[in-house]
């Protein structure tokens, strides 16, 4: 939101600069973004002095230039070679100085130097008004009043002064604050001063010769409709002081009638919209909601088709203009409108907010009634524009002002405690400076005891409606910077149930960053297509897109879009993780799961100038997800293959009937769906699981055995179904007190060897605890490991 600080000033008495005032604004609770100088002119009129023409004689070498003597205020006149037809002694002119860089409306800009002119000495240049961007006339100098002060900034003689615009992050809860009433209502609570609100005492019915009724038939849509007719308007360019407030904060002017209705709607922050009376059909305004799939052509000339819930504000025959959100085409005001009719509603900001969605409308007005407007300005702002449209556009008041308003918007009642008040900010301050802000923020406060206050929270605080509020609203005036830090800070120790699930999630996150992966967060809605099992799917009842309608049912589909992203910008490598939760409707019942994604592709590391490059496998992805298990202290499961329409193959980790783990290789559908043409390996972990099973930990610390460990080297052949982990468990129930560890590190399968059947070469580590390990006790666990092998995997010991 664009604030002007020069329209502040209008509202409320300002001393401070614009750079002091955006830290204020930003202390009070609107947070400043960026200040930004602006003129009114490019260049702002710098070095552009007011001058007097003392003499004006030919130029001897030139018939169409002139050698003036100017007198503009200093010590010595300026001689300067003038080339305009108009020019003469006497007149007041402006004049660019030595020095002066001018911007002139069209051609680049240009720096004024002391030079010579066909042979005669010039200290400067007499302006057109084209030639400074006041005007478009080239037919001369521009030539000022007789009693114009001569040696003036020319700024200061057209009155043209810089003003600043803040840019304010305006939070969704501050709909008081989203015009330059409500920033300075804010400003004047600081400062302990007042605000002024615009005078309408000159506001009078002059005839009733233009009565246009309304009906209002949905009032829990627009509780208040507030309307007024002129007659007789002249509708065109507006003055340039309007054009300039409207530009300063980003708006294009386009007629007096319709900046007007900008000017107060950013002034006071009230939405006005002007019809042509003349276009009303019927000579009757109604608010109602029309039938499902009316066409209405908007002002941007698009055609629309409406919903059933779209309040509309129409004539006897047709809708003229969306309400609360956008006008329509056949109805607006241009230079043919002689009357008109001036509305100034309260919308509900619920029905506002639906309709402004549902259409992908967002204007300056929805922006505000979406957040909760006034309902008590609608008649103050209607006769504010009212008597600026008498005064830029002609005209008369032709109507009573037509108020529609049966039942009134109370305000909120309640009561605070000034002890609880100084409890939540932490700080003791006076019941007097309590009261005092409250009441300047335009909040009714009454005494009820000596600790406790009554209030009346007037419509346009729509947020202040509990003591918590009142609180910030306190704290926010009274200055955060304001609370001291105490010197002492009182702590309690609390028990933690372990583990603590972001201390876990941090470990796992560093471990695999550490190893290249990283880290991606992708979003939680995803499209309706992506969706294998449409009855658990979770449904956006109002999607911004038909590719953001349903809660993702896994991880996998965002991710493939993302390695889809790199892809297509030559990055192929990859290897991502996300934490994330996955959403279904199993029974009528909402699920949330949290998971754990990992996900490579293309090269598992880049390519050197002594190595080449080598594709990742299903084991560079198995050795992630091994380092995973293992640090999370997981020590005992079971594993197999899967069976599941998300991978192409692979495996599983499972306890029980939970699976903790499941990864392999992404099916060829669901790559042509991401559109990834390279193979994509990925393991899904059931993050919840994983947790639960952390729990029961129990951390053992061990001193590191003395005695030496010794390895034993076995090659089997067995059949192909038989797996390593079986191998593995034959071996631990073997001898669980001497083997340690086992591993292969070599497995071949070929021609050489007979059908059905590979080799595997095994490794075990023997270590006792106790004492070193005699070749006697190394020989006997060997031969009850190879007898076991051979009677429980059917293995042949190849020698």
């Amino acid at each position: 939101m664009k604030i002007s600080y020069n329209w502040l000033k209008q509202f409320v008495q300002i001393d401070k600069t614009p750079q002091e005032l955006s830290l204020i604004l930003t202390n009070v609770g609107l947070e400043v973004e960026s200040v930004e100088k602006v003129q009114p002119v490019v260049g702002g009129l710098e070095g552009l002095v007011i001058g007097e023409v003392l003499t004006c004689v030919q130029h001897p070498n030139a018939d169409r230039l002139r050698i003036t003597t100017v007198n503009v205020g200093g010590k010595e006149n300026l001689q300067i070679v003038c080339g305009a037809p108009n020019v003469g002694a006497g007149q007041k002119v402006v004049v660019a100085t030595v020095g002066t860089t001018v911007y002139p409306l069209e051609g680049e800009p240009f720096k004024i130097k002391e030079s010579k002119i066909r042979g005669e000495l010039s200290q400067g240049m007499i302006c057109a008004e084209d030639e400074i961007g006041l005007g478009k006339s080239h037919d001369g100098i521009m030539i000022l009043a007789e009693d114009t002060e001569v040696g003036i900034r020319a700024k200061d003689h057209f009155k043209m002064d810089d003003d600043f615009v803040f840019e304010i992050g305006l939070t969704p809860n501050r709909a008081d604050a989203a015009s330059h009433l409500g920033v300075a209502r804010d400003l004047a609570a600081y400062f302990r001063s007042e605000y002024e609100m615009p005078d309408l005492s000159a506001f009078k019915t002059d005839n009733e010769n233009l009565v246009i009724p309304v009906e209002v038939e949905d009032l829990a849509a627009c509780p208040r409709y507030s309307s007024v007719t002129i007659s007789g308007v002249t509708v065109q360019e507006s003055p340039d002081w309007l054009k300039d407030k409207l530009k300063v904060i980003g708006l294009r002017p386009i007629n007096n009638v319709v900046d007007i209705t900008n000017y107060v709607l950013h002034g006071l922050g009230q939405p006005l919209h002007a019809f042509d009376a003349g276009k009303i059909t019927g000579g009757k305004v109604i608010v109602k909601k029309v039938a499902e799939g009316t066409p209405f052509v908007t002002l941007d000339d698009v055609e629309r088709k409406l919903s059933a819930d779209d309040l509309m504000i129409c004539n006897a025959e047709a809708p003229m203009c969306i309400a609360g959100v956008f006008g329509g085409k056949s109805s607006g005001v241009d230079t043919n409108t002689k009357n008109i009719f001036l509305e100034s509603a309260y919308f509900n900001s619920v029905s506002v907010r639906k309709t402004s969605k549902r259409h992908g409308l967002k204007t300056d007005a929805s922006f505000r009634f979406e957040r909760g407007t006034d309902p008590e300005i609608t008649v103050t702002a209607l006769k504010y524009a009212a008597l600026l449209i008498k005064e830029l556009a002609g005209g008369e008041i032709s109507s009573s002002v037509s108020d529609i308003y049966p039942t009134h918007i109370k305000p909120f009642e309640f009561e605070v405690s000034y002890t609880n008040i100084n409890k939540l900010i932490g700080a003791n301050i006076p019941s007097a400076e309590i009261k005092h802000i409250i009441t300047a923020l335009g909040i009714s406060a009454t005494n009820t005891s000596d600790d406790t206050l009554a209030l009346r929270v007037p419509s346009f605080k729509v947020d202040v409606t509990r003591e918590c509020d009142i609180t910030e609203e306190v704290l926010r005036i009274y200055g955060y910077n304001n609370i001291e830090i105490p010197a002492k800070v009182n702590a309690s120790l609390s028990y933690s149930i372990k583990p603590e699930k972001e201390n876990t999630h941090n470990v796992i996150a560093d471990m695999l960053t550490s190893n290249g992966y990283a880290e991606i967060m992708c979003n939680s809605l995803t499209k309706s297509a992506y969706s294998k099992n449409l009855e658990e799917a979770v449904f956006i009842l109002n999607p911004l897109s038909s590719d953001l309608n349903v809660m993702r049912q896994n991880l996998l589909m965002p991710a493939l879009e993302s390695v889809a992203y790199n892809q297509n910008r030559k990055n192929g490598d990859v290897k991502f993780y996300e934490f994330g939760k996955t959403y279904h409707l199993i029974n009528e019942q909402y699920v949330e799961r949290s998971r754990l994604l990992l996900l490579i592709s293309g090269a598992k590391q880049s390519e050197q100038w002594n190595h080449n490059s080598k594709s990742a496998t299903f084991y560079n992805l198995k050795s992630a997800v091994d380092a995973i298990i293992s640090r999370l202290g997981i020590a005992s499961y079971q594993s197999d293959v899967l069976n599941d329409e998300n991978f192409a193959y692979g495996i599983k980790y499972f306890r029980g009937d939970k699976t903790l783990v499941s990864f392999g290789a992404v099916s060829k559908a669901d790559r042509k769906v991401a559109d990834v043409n390279a193979e994509v390996f990925y393991a899904d972990f059931d993050w919840a699981t994983l947790l639960d099973i952390v729990k029961k930990n129990k951390i053992v610390n061990k001193e590191i055995s003395k005695y030496p460990a010794v390895r034993r080297d076995l090659s089997l052949l067995i059949d192909q179904a038989v797996t390593f982990d079986t191998l593995k468990g034959i071996a631990f129930k073997t001898d669980k007190k001497l083997i340690k560890e086992v591993g292969v590190f070599d497995v071949y399968v070929g021609d050489k060897l007979p059908e059905g059947k590979k080799s595997y070469a095994l490794n075990f580590i023997l270590q006792d605890e106790e004492q070193t390990l005699t070749d006697k006790q190394i020989d006997n666990t060997m031969q009850k490991l190879i007898a076991n092998l051979t009677a429980q995997a059917g293995a042949e010991i190849r020698k």
